[in-house]
C-alpha cells in the first residue's frame, strides 16, 4: 500500500493524506480520523525511520510520571496518549517512582533518544526543577498536574483553589460545622495548594479545623490519616481528602472501626477518576478535567516542538463537583 492509495480511499490529495498522518497542521480533526482510519483498513505504515530522517524528527515524545498504577495518571496517560497520536505522535512513557533521582534518569534517557518533546509530572516542586531546566534547550519541556514552583517550563493543571471551593460550599450546604484533612504533604504543589485552600475556606465558612494527617497520594495513606484523626478525639462532621486514593483508604479504616460514612462523617476526594465511582459508597469528590489537561498540553508541547517562542504559560483549568454517597445520607 502506498501513500497515494491512502489518499485515493480517503477523497483526499496526497498532501493532504501526508500532512494527516504526520499531525502537520491545517487539518480537521475529523480529516485526521477518516485518513487515518482508511490507513488502517488498507494496511499502510509510515516508515518511522525514513521519515525521521527526511523530517529531522523523531515524532515520539516522552512523558514521566510519579505512580503510574495510580488510577488518576492511568487514566491522564490514556488521555495524553489519545491527543499525541492525533498529534501525528507516538508516546515513550517512564515511571519515577516518585523519586527526584529516578526522574533524573528517566530524563537523561529520554534525551538520549532525541524525542522531540517532553511531558512531565513533576515529583517534587523544587528537587525536580535543576533536572527539568538541565534538558537539551532544543526539547521542549511542559509540566502538567504538578507545577514547579518557579516558572521554568510551560505548565498545564487543574484549579486546586477553585476546586476546594466547590467541597467546601457544598459542606456548608450540608451543615458541616467542623472539619478533619488527609492529604499529602508540602513535596508536590498539589499537596501544598489544597492543604492551604483547606486551611483558608475552612476560616471563610468558620469552620471549626479539627485534627489533621499529612503523608502520601495513597491507599494506605488514607487509612493512617483514619487512624490518626479517630485518636485524637471525636470524628468532625466531615474529613476532607487530598485525593480519591486517600479518601477510598479513610473510609476503608473508618469501616474497620466501626464507623459508617456518611452517617457519622461526611468524607470527600479529589480527582473525580474511576475510583471515585466505583468505591462504596461512591465519593463526593472534585473531577479533573482529564481532556483538556491533556489536550492543552500536548498542543503546547506540539507548539515548542514547531518552534514557538512566546512567552512560559501557565494553564488552570476549572474542575467539576462530583456528588456521591459520602457526602449524602441519600445519594440518589
Amino acid at each position: 500500500m502506498t501513500l497515494a492509495d491512502v489518499a485515493a480511499g480517503a477523497g483526499v490529495s496526497i498532501a493532504t493524506a501526508s500532512r494527516a498522518l504526520s499531525g502537520k497542521p491545517r487539518v480537521s480533526r475529523e480529516m485526521v480520523d477518516r485518513v487515518r482510519a482508511v490507513a488502517a483498513d488498507l494496511g499502510y505504515r509510515v516508515d518511522p525511520i525514513a521519515r525521521a530522517l527526511r523530517d529531522g524528527s523523531s515524532r515520539l515524545v516522552g512523558m514521566i510520571v510519579p505512580v503510574i498504577s495510580i488510577p488518576f495518571f492511568s487514566q491522564l496517560i490514556d488521555a495524553v496518549e489519545e491527543e499525541l497520536s492525533r498529534a501525528g505522535f507516538e508516546l515513550l512513557l517512564a515511571d519515577s517512582h516518585g523519586f527526584v533521582d529516578e526522574e533524573v534518569r528517566r530524563l537523561r534517557v529520554l534525551g538520549d533518544r532525541r524525542v522531540d518533546g517532553i511531558l512531565i509530572v513533576a515529583s517534587d516542586r523544587t528537587a525536580s526543577m535543576p533536572s527539568i531546566a538541565n534538558v537539551p534547550h532544543d526539547i521542549p519541556v511542559v509540566t502538567l498536574d504538578r507545577a514547579t514552583d518557579k516558572p521554568i517550563t510551560d505548565f498545564v493543571g487543574v484549579d486546586n483553589e477553585l476546586g476546594m471551593e466547590l467541597l467546601f460550599d457544598h459542606l456548608a450546604e450540608q451543615g458541616v460545622a467542623s472539619v478533619g484533612y488527609a492529604g499529602t504533604d508540602d513535596a508536590t504543589t498539589s499537596g501544598v495548594e489544597r492543604w492551604q485552600g483547606f486551611n483558608r475556606l475552612a476560616r471563610r465558612h468558620g469552620m471549626e479545623v479539627g485534627a489533621t494527617f499529612r503523608g502520601e497520594f495513597s491507599i494506605e495513606s488514607g487509612m493512617a490519616a483514619a487512624d490518626h484523626i479517630t485518636k485524637a478525639g471525636t470524628l468532625p462532621d466531615a474529613i476532607v481528602c487530598g485525593s480519591d486514593q486517600v479518601a477510598v483508604g479513610t473510609i476503608a479504616r473508618l469501616r474497620e472501626k466501626n464507623f459508617d460514612v456518611p452517617r457519622d462523617v461526611l468524607i470527600t476526594g479529589f480527582d473525580g477518576g474511576e475510583l471515585s465511582r466505583i468505591s462504596w459508597p461512591t465519593l463526593t469528590t472534585v473531577v479533573q478535567p482529564l481532556s483538556s489537561i491533556a489536550g492543552d498540553s500536548v498542543s503546547v508541547l506540539v507548539d515548542r516542538i514547531r518552534g514557538s517562542t512566546s512567552a512560559l504559560r501557565r494553564s488552570r483549568l476549572a474542575p467539576e463537583l462530583q456528588l456521591g454517597g459520602s457526602t449524602r445520607l441519600d445519594p440518589r
